[in-house]
């Protein structure tokens, strides 16, 4: 079993390294992949932790990415779509373009928190502060929107409620989501720059959550995800996580359907994040009978080998 989509303490996990790949081998995974958001710099902790467990590391990383392909329609006009993109096997040399474009988009997610903490303090959370955000992520530079959504229910109740599943996944809609009251966007990268920097390096790309991405409420899976899927493979992209854990076995089943159609591996994890989604099991996600086979890792390897580099 697999899980090729996590987040550790040097991201938006709770979990260290160290925890993650002890929980990853109880619960039978054999491969994982360490995709924190922006940055690599887990990597090598999660090596050793993963050495010590008998479990093999995939390098990954999750960003945060703009498509102009598909835009969405925001307040009557048409922006380019922010979407979610894990990267394999990349490159770990912090000289190499890709890193630096890591670099780049670990910028944008300083500026934009620093602005999130004012809009937030502007619509009544005048205790959160960005000191605080950085103690509950353990530095500035590894806040993300679960350490915001943990500050607001801990700061200010009396505003957002007190914390519960439900109140956790509201307290997204209504303030930190694409449409909530503060949102702000992380970054303006297009896809097709990230992709560029990565040319020879053996990198592969998958899409993470592609209905969440992708999908408007007045779209379908069969007529919406050929089109997309379609246009990521010509753009460079190898990989369409379609078993993930947040959808029900039949959207799974789908969706992997719908990714050999095109052509390309689905790929798999659950986005686990330790207690900042305590409904996530590693491993099994949030449906809790999530499976990814090992046979996507051994696809993966050798699209990879078979690549020019």
């Amino acid at each position: 079993m697999l899980d090729l989509h996590t987040h550790s303490s040097y991201s938006d996990g709770s979990d260290s390294p160290a925890e993650l790949a002890r929980k990853a081998r109880a619960v039978g995974i054999s491969a994982i992949a360490l995709t924190d958001h922006d940055s690599t710099l887990s990597h090598e902790v999660m090596a050793v932790a993963c050495a010590h467990e008998g479990l093999e590391l995939v390098p990954g990383v999750e960003v945060s990415l703009r498509d102009r392909s598909f835009p969405k329609v925001v307040a009557g006009r048409e922006v380019p779509r922010n979407v979610h993109v894990l990267a394999y096997y990349l490159p770990l040399d912090l000289t190499h373009p890709l890193q630096k474009k890591l670099g780049l988009l670990r910028g944008d997610r300083d500026v934009r928190n620093l602005a999130l903490v004012a809009e937030l303090q502007r619509q009544g959370f005048e205790r959160l502060t960005l000191d605080y955000l950085a103690d509950l992520a353990g530095n500035v530079h590894s806040i993300g929107r679960p350490h915001f959504a943990r500050a607001m229910f801990r700061l200010h109740p009396e505003i957002v409620g007190p914390v519960s599943d439900r109140a956790w996944n509201r307290l997204f809609i209504d303030w930190l989501g694409s449409d909530g009251r503060a949102y702000i966007p992380k970054t303006s990268m297009p896809i097709e720059e990230f992709v560029q920097a990565a040319e020879g390096s053996g990198t592969l790309f998958s899409i993470a959550h592609p209905l969440v991405n992708y999908m408007d409420d007045t779209t379908s899976i069969e007529r919406t995800m050929p089109r997309v899927f379609a246009s990521l493979r010509e753009r460079g992209f190898w990989g369409i996580e379609a078993y993930y854990g947040g959808t029900d076995a039949a959207t799974r089943a789908l969706m992997v359907k719908l990714t050999r159609d095109a052509g390309m591996i689905p790929t798999g994890g659950s986005d686990y994040h330790g207690t900042y989604k305590e409904s996530v099991r590693l491993g099994a996600g949030s449906s809790g009978d999530l499976r990814v086979p090992d046979e996507v890792l051994d696809e993966l390897k050798a699209v990879r080998y078979s690549t020019p580099a």
